[in-house]
């Protein structure tokens, strides 16, 4: 693997930042001002219904955060490059990759509460861009952004803001199809090929996150109808009930998951040999069987599709799994998932995240793994796939990493109440998802027909 050092280098595969609304009109170009005060009003909204699962109270914040990082805003780091960077230095995090989007603060445009026109999302996605590469840019070795070119009304604007974000140091760019688009073709669809020739040449893998795919409004409509019936019911444990109902929300969303078997058995990866897959947030525990069963459907079909391999090969090849709030269970099947095809993920300023809990948490979940695993799991795997910089990062985590010892050299004395908050805000001890293949095969028949015939 290289030279050993007893530090560990820690990249965190899952984080998020987005603007403070008083910067918009700085950002965001003059023609789409005239949206600015529509934009305020469904930002108080978007606040004051997902601050519902933004916030701790006091006595479990006596539990979980007894350093204080969260009482004293920790969390805007957001938008606070010097408070992420002493977050991340107080964890031993020597770089994070970071995605848009945060309950703090809407993204600039976002078609979270209004079915805005494609210009208009692509306009938010820009400012998004310039702010993230001016405010964080200075730290482009620690902080890795994700862009989404791909939201551009057409091709060749795709590809323009491609460019712009890979001279300005972004690691990564996110799949074409974050909100889904009726004007657009699958992903396996040729009109991409010259988008993903680009991805190879500058070096970007595509990044698929939580909710990819998801329709305008459709996540905050949710929040809201979830939000009605608990009330209705007494309750109140609305971050517990999106994480760990899977009838709701990012559990078994299988849009991201059909998203990488449509590379795979659309012959994309075949076509752009240097292209790799990065996915986030969409938990780990799947993949075994959701692998094996495209594996069958592709011997199956092989004949007919342009894809040359099985899709175990390719994600053992291309991919890479960000395990964000890593749950032990993950952590149990890292064998069966692959060692070298996963990492971990603290989702900073999340609620759900790891932070503040990430030292503890990681001596929990990664307790009886190897040294060689661990290495890889932390941040190794991250360097190869994604290119990094592994010589700056050893200098970093030399400074602020800790060793193998801080995290499997003892088992932590843990407060049962802190374990069980982390079961509740991320399903820290959920089992392992129960495959159900007719859902899969619903949408995966879908596919194979179409690249069966060459239609999208």
């Amino acid at each position: 693997m290289g030279e050993q050092m007893d530090r560990l280098i820690v990249v965190s595969g899952d984080s998020h930042a987005v603007p403070a609304p008083d910067l918009w009109p700085e950002y965001l170009e003059a023609e789409y001002h005239d949206l600015l005060p529509e934009m305020h009003e469904d930002n108080e909204r978007y606040c004051q219904l997902l601050g519902l699962f933004a916030k701790f109270p006091h006595e479990l914040l006596e539990v979980i955060d007894l350093d204080g990082s969260w009482a004293s805003g920790g969390y805007l780091g957001a938008w606070d490059p010097d408070r992420r960077l002493g977050e991340m230095d107080r964890e031993g995090v020597a770089a994070e990759i970071v995605f848009p989007g945060d309950p703090r603060a809407l993204m600039p445009l976002s078609p979270q509460f209004h079915r805005y026109p494609q210009d208009v999302v692509a306009a938010g996605i820009r400012a998004y861009h310039r702010w993230v590469a001016d405010v964080f840019g200075g730290a482009t070795d620690r902080i890795l952004f994700v862009g989404d070119p791909a939201s551009g009304v057409d091709l060749d604007a795709m590809l323009a803001e491609l460019e712009w974000i890979a001279e300005r140091g972004f690691v990564a760019t996110y799949a074409p199809g974050v909100f889904a688009r009726e004007d657009l073709p699958p992903l396996y669809d040729p009109f991409y090929d010259p988008f993903w020739s680009r991805c190879e040449e500058v070096g970007l893998p595509v990044a698929i996150h939580a909710g990819y795919g998801s329709e305008q409004c459709e996540f905050l409509g949710k929040v809201e109808e979830l939000e009605r019936t608990m009330r209705a019911e007494g309750r109140d444990d609305l971050l517990s009930e999106i994480i760990n109902n899977a009838e709701h929300f990012f559990s078994k969303d299988l849009r991201p998951r059909r998203a990488m078997w449509q590379l795979m058995l659309g012959g994309v990866f075949d076509r752009h040999p240097d292209l790799r897959l990065l996915m986030a947030e969409t938990r780990g525990d799947w993949l075994p069987a959701t692998l094996r069963h495209l594996d069958a459907a592709f011997e199956q079909a092989r004949d007919d599709v342009p894809a040359k391999k099985k899709p175990s090969e390719y994600w053992n090849e291309r991919c890479l799994m960000s395990l964000s709030f890593v749950h032990k269970a993950e952590v149990a099947m890292r064998h069966e998932i692959g060692v070298e095809t996963i990492f971990f993920g603290r989702d900073y300023p999340h609620a759900e995240g790891t932070w503040p809990n990430t030292s503890d948490w990681l001596s929990d979940a990664f307790a009886g793994v190897s040294d060689d695993e661990l290495r890889l799991m932390l941040g190794e795997n991250a360097i190869r796939v994604l290119g990094l910089d592994r010589v700056k990062l050893a200098a970093v985590a030399e400074r602020i990493g800790p060793t193998i010892a801080d995290v499997t050299g003892h088992t932590p004395d843990l407060d049962p109440r802190l374990v069980a908050n982390w079961d509740a805000r991320a399903g820290y001890l959920k089992p392992p998802e129960q495959f159900e293949a007719g859902e899969v095969d619903a949408l995966l028949g879908q596919d194979l027909s179409f690249v069966r015939s060459g239609r999208p």
